[in-house]
């Protein structure tokens, strides 16, 4: 669980360089020479700039939570958050992804002046908006160090490692029938796209993703391969290729731009070391091998399972918080029906149980995906014309959601969804709906 004895100090920040963040929690890779860090990320804990609840609470968990995880003695024992975050990834999602791609990793204990000289050195390589929203938590006395998945750690020496990290969304239509008949379009259109649509609006994007997570998960080698075009013509934050550790392609704390001619050249170059292809065809090659091994693996398809824990959709799920919270329904007083939506009759045990797979679900659909490339000549290897690599694949940023989130959920859920019929309207201010259907989104 712990590193015994190992305490970072003020004089050994120099050595964790800044390699992205979530909403979370900020991720270090190391460059210095101590073999018991070689190959490995931290990842340290954010706190919110004013104060909002975006980010995990400082207490552990509240009474209703324990309810919640009442059947993982682990989490409810746990002394601090970050403690019962490392304990959820091991013990909840874990035993639902495989262990084969998850590494709930080993926690190391960090100094305040470690943390503040961190907070101080990576802030030139963060994204502004990032910046603004949160900074590093002081007060944990822990962090959590992880292997490096962007790389191999063993085998042969000097063999370059190509890495791909997906962020692949939510990849199913909702079929619950407690979505609301304003609400229909979610059963025929992915979150994903309704989000974009929301995220222009508010100047959050430049342009619409191309990207749906429907082609993803479809299981279909040629809609796998469409999504990967997509992913590589407008990454935002779901796309990033590293070459031996280091990033080639993508944002590292947000959103980035959709790829021009000359980040397009410029990753083409870099992929001569690891690609066999004349210039001009690698990107396309390594598409086309990630294309390729995403439709063998059975990876995507656990993610999917996961996922569809969430059988009730935000627009049930939002009134079984409301029972396990022992709160009036603000839904339900919003819409003012006479009678209790069915979902307030329940059991109190079901309310929980459908509050649980929610939060689980949540994890699955913001959680992002490293594959990593090395060239081999075995078999059970990926292979692209003569060309033959080894492969791992690992799940990342399995954050536990808090209880108290779902009402956020909830009432994103409707600002996308309100949005969205807005743009399809045509009423909104300089009608994206042209540029969604430019998109092929309409």
């Amino acid at each position: 669980m712990a590193m015994d004895g190992v305490v970072l100090q003020l004089e050994d920040a120099s050595d964790w360089t800044y390699r992205g963040e979530g909403a979370v929690n900020l991720v270090l890779a190391y460059t210095g020479s101590s073999p018991a860090f070689i190959g490995k990320v931290l990842r340290v804990q954010k706190v919110a700039k004013n104060g909002s609840d975006n980010l995990i609470s400082s207490t552990v968990l509240t009474s209703e939570e324990r309810l919640l995880w009442k059947d993982v003695k682990t989490i409810i024992s746990s002394e601090t958050s970050d403690v019962a975050a490392q304990n959820y990834v091991r013990d909840v999602m874990t035993p639902l992804l495989g262990a084969e791609h998850v590494d709930a990793g080993v926690r190391v204990r960090v100094s305040v002046d470690f943390l503040e000289s961190i907070d101080k050195n990576v802030l030139p390589h963060r994204p502004a908006w990032r910046v603004d929203a949160a900074r590093v938590n002081p007060l944990c006395d822990s962090a959590l160090l992880i292997s490096d998945h962007s790389v191999f750690h063993h085998g042969a020496k000097g063999m370059p490692c190509l890495s791909v990290e997906i962020k692949p969304k939510c990849g199913f239509l909702p079929p619950s029938k407690y979505i609301s008949e304003e609400n229909h379009m979610k059963k025929s259109i992915s979150r994903f796209r309704m989000h974009q649509a929301l995220k222009l609006h508010r100047k959050e994007v430049s342009e619409i993703s191309h990207y749906d997570p429907l082609d993803m998960f479809s299981g279909i080698k040629n809609r796998i391969y469409k999504a990967m075009r997509a992913l590589f013509s407008t990454p935002q934050n779901n796309f990033r290729i590293f070459l031996n550790g280091s990033i080639i392609f993508g944002g590292s704390g947000g959103g980035t731009n959709a790829t021009n001619s000359k980040t397009a050249e410029l990753l083409e170059d870099a992929l001569g070391c690891f690609i066999r292809a004349e210039e001009g065809k690698r990107t396309e090659a390594l598409l086309q091998l990630v294309t390729e091994t995403l439709h063998e693996a059975s990876v995507l398809d656990k993610l999917l399972e996961v996922q569809k824990l969430d059988a009730f959709d935000i627009e049930g799920a939002i009134h079984a918080y409301y029972n396990v919270v022992s709160e009036p329904c603000k839904v339900c007083q919003h819409v003012s029906k006479d009678q209790p939506h069915e979902l307030h009759t329940i059991p109190f045990h079901e309310s929980l149980e459908i509050a649980r797979n929610y939060l689980i679900a949540a994890t699955a659909k913001d959680c992002s995906l490293i594959i990593s490339f090395r060239r081999k000549g075995d078999s059970n290897s990926a292979s692209l014309n003569e060309q033959e690599f080894d492969h791992k694949a690992f799940f990342i940023d399995l954050d536990m959601k808090s209880l108290d989130r779902m009402k956020h959920y909830y009432e994103l859920d409707q600002e996308i969804v309100s949005n969205y019929n807005k743009v399809m309207r045509g009423d909104t201010e300089g009608d994206p709906k042209k540029r969604l259907q430019s998109n092929g989104h309409a």
